[in-house]
């Protein structure tokens, strides 16, 4: 509900009236900045909308939309001097207020955070009451940080937001003691933990040489499948290590934390590009919070700015903990972007660095797979699933994953293997059910248990289009054609694009005598671009039907449930 509340708080606030264009205006660089923006291309977009501003300096879209561009490139020291124009020219933009803020803090002037707040500039009730308390800290007025995070708390629906803070001030003071009992008392609704918090609390009960203690808020909150960051800590607490505190440890990073909050509030509830604006706030502050770094590189990821994304994850560094999953978020992109050998080369040599990892081989093996260098892709399936844990909820997929690379080196045995091995681990899984239950189909081996696992599978996913062509294509395989349209022609209607669906729906309509609409559905097929070996099957059976293309395959002939069209 609090996230709900936060994403409405923020989006209340305007950013910009709509202006007027000046008869001056450079429409060409404006026309093509908003097509810049459109496509979230913002190295373009800040390119054009600063070129519309040398015609038009005091326009307040051109300049809000210079600003956002700049801060999404991560260039924030380029946004600050737009975002102060904004404010000296009286707009309301509540980003230029989140500049103008982050540009203070960064300084250390802590008086300017106060200031901007006294006159109106405010970024957002959270963010305006966590930072007056962290620049009270800045100045050396712990007294009136407290009382500031006091009133957080105070504030409905930032109550456990206020504690965490509270929290963390404590511990940067030295006073673990007081920190321990913030993360204790936690308020009314009970400490909701992030992994930065759950770390923070394991750290502070450490210094109070409580580590079995630590280690039962690392166990509770993260569990057991903790990222080489946090196995770390855990170790260190398991060996009695008292670990230092440095979770959040300075008024910079606190403030810092709250954009890692915000962005993490907004996700799912605003624009991408809305979000990205405070996560790269964030890592403008605290360019070591990885966590927010990985935030910022997925964001970008997500809105298709895939070298934008590269370029993020790769500066995290090689010995930070969480240094595979940027690698891993680079290889996507470069999968992404089209760059598929660099995502190889990338997760051929984070293969070699941790070796330990299971997910970095199970990723190696999908991107090998899609690459369709199978036996390389086994082989890393293989070596992932001898270092996951037995329980370990991923082993049904690297079981899934590793039967379609060798069913697809006609390597049968060994596939059925790992699909019944994966089903062993989730039985209803749908994914799984139908590929195995479809490849059965089309081996013409044990029929009644295929249907029965696509029928299931079925039952699971009605909306899947390849499920769905799949129970229509055992029924087909089965004799039972007119069953068997039924459900071609919705797999047809959920994937109108397959080329595989509409060829089955072709055979189909062929089998119930239906011949000029299946002669429709080949041709249909055949526009979709099917691979080559199927694109020279439904020629053939354009020129010559159905029932001769079976007869040169040792097939039967569809036996004709109705009359011919």
């Amino acid at each position: 509900m609090f996230k709900r509340s936060v994403s409405a708080a923020l989006f209340a606030c305007l950013v910009a009236p709509n202006p007027v264009f000046s008869a001056e205006v450079d429409a060409g660089a404006y026309l093509a900045a908003r097509q810049a923006g459109m496509a979230h291309d913002f190295g373009h977009g800040a390119r054009y909308f600063t070129k519309g501003l040398l015609s038009d300096p005091g326009n307040a879209l051109l300049l809000e939309n210079a600003m956002t561009s700049y801060i999404a490139l991560g260039q924030v020291e380029r946004a600050i001097p737009i975002a102060q124009t904004i404010i000296d020219f009286g707009y309301q933009s509540q980003i230029a207020n989140l500049m103008h803020s982050i540009a203070a803090v960064k300084a250390g002037d802590w008086d300017a955070v106060f200031a901007a707040l006294e006159h109106g500039r405010s970024v957002g009730p959270l963010v305006d009451g966590l930072a007056q308390a962290w620049a009270h800290m800045g100045k050396g007025e712990m007294t009136k940080a407290l009382a500031r995070f006091d009133q957080v708390v105070d504030t409905q629906g930032m109550e456990i937001y206020g504690l965490t803070h509270k929290a963390y001030a404590l511990a940067v003071a030295g006073d673990f003691e007081g920190a321990e009992e913030v993360f204790s008392s936690s308020g009314e609704q009970g400490m909701r933990y992030s992994r930065r918090s759950a770390v923070a609390h394991a750290q502070i009960l450490s210094q109070l040489g409580r580590n079995d203690d630590a280690l039962a808020v690392i166990d509770g909150v993260l569990g057991r499948q903790l990222d080489p960051g946090v196995a770390a800590l855990r170790a260190n607490l398991a060996a009695g290590v008292a670990v230092a505190y440095d979770a959040v440890d300075s008024p910079t990073a606190g403030v810092a934390d709250i954009y890692h909050v915000i962005a993490g509030a907004l996700q799912g509830e605003a624009t991408d590009v809305y979000t990205l604006l405070y996560a790269r706030a964030a890592t403008y502050l605290a360019p070591e919070n990885t966590q927010a770094v990985l935030m910022t590189a997925g964001l970008l990821d997500d809105l298709g700015q895939y070298e934008l994304a590269n370029e993020t994850y790769a500066g995290v560094a090689r010995d930070d903990p969480a240094f595979h999953a940027a690698e891993l978020g680079r290889a996507a992109a470069l999968q992404a972007a089209g760059r598929r050998d660099a995502a190889i080369e990338v997760l051929d040599a984070l293969a070699r660095s941790h070796a330990d990892l299971p997910v970095v081989h199970a990723t190696r093996g999908d991107t090998l797979r899609q690459a369709k260098r199978f036996e390389d892709a086994t082989d890393a399936y293989t070596r992932a699933l001898d270092l996951y844990d037995s329980q370990d909820p991923a082993l049904w997929f690297v079981h899934y994953t590793r039967g379609i690379a060798y069913h697809q080196l006609d390597d049968w045995p060994a596939a059925e293997a790992d699909f019944r091995a994966s089903l062993a681990l989730q039985p209803q899984q749908p994914q799984v059910l139908n590929y195995l239950g479809y490849s059965l189909v089309e081996r013409n081996e044990k029929l009644d248990e295929a249907l029965a696992m696509i029928e299931t599978a079925a039952a699971a996913r009605p909306d899947n289009g390849a499920i769905i062509d799949s129970l229509g294509w055992v029924m087909f395989q089965l004799g039972h054609y007119e069953e068997a349209v039924g459900h071609l022609e919705l797999a047809a209607s959920l994937e109108p694009v397959d080329p595989i669906i509409n060829d089955h729906l072709g055979d189909g309509y062929w089998a119930v005598g239906r011949k000029t609409e299946a002669r429709f559905q080949w041709q249909r097929a055949l526009s979709l671009a099917p691979d080559a070996t199927n694109a020279d099957r439904i020629r053939n059976k354009l020129e010559r039907g159905l029932d001769m293309v079976r007869r040169e395959e040792g097939l039967d002939p569809v036996q004709v449930a109705r009359g011919d069209n």
